[in-house]
């Protein structure tokens, strides 16, 4: 069963990816900041994490770069980025820090089931 880290300071929104994931066998996690996301991507070595970008603190864009770029031990993880920021330039600098992909909010379950299994199966 994967385990899929869900990185959002918005409790609803994080319930919402919770029970979609749950519902379809993933193993969650939660994180409620950017800083506490990379944390824990670093002792629990998810399969898959979902970031927002809009938190207090280390924002979306800061965390996925420290996960997939910064530090060795998590580099091989891949983050989706799920946002309400939906313009095209959000998803380009998203992309960048090292996202693997970009998901606007409100995700809707196929096409985030669909996102997760292209990068994990």
């Amino acid at each position: 069963m994967a385990h899929i880290l869900i990185v959002d300071d918005s409790p609803t929104d994080a319930y919402l990816v919770k029970n979609i994931l749950e519902t379809n066998g993933y193993k969650t996690s939660e994180a409620s900041s950017g800083a506490e996301g990379v944390e824990k991507a670093e002792t629990l070595k998810p399969d898959l994490v979902l970031m927002d970008v809009v938190m207090p603190g280390l924002n979306g864009f800061q965390a996925t770069r420290k996960i997939t770029k910064k530090n060795p031990a998590t580099k091989g993880i891949p983050v989706i980025i799920v946002s309400s920021k939906n313009m095209e330039s959000d998803k380009a600098w998203g992309l960048m820090q090292g996202a693997s992909d970009f998901l606007v909010k409100p995700v809707k379950q196929e096409e985030l089931l669909a996102a997760i299994n292209k990068l994990i199966g």
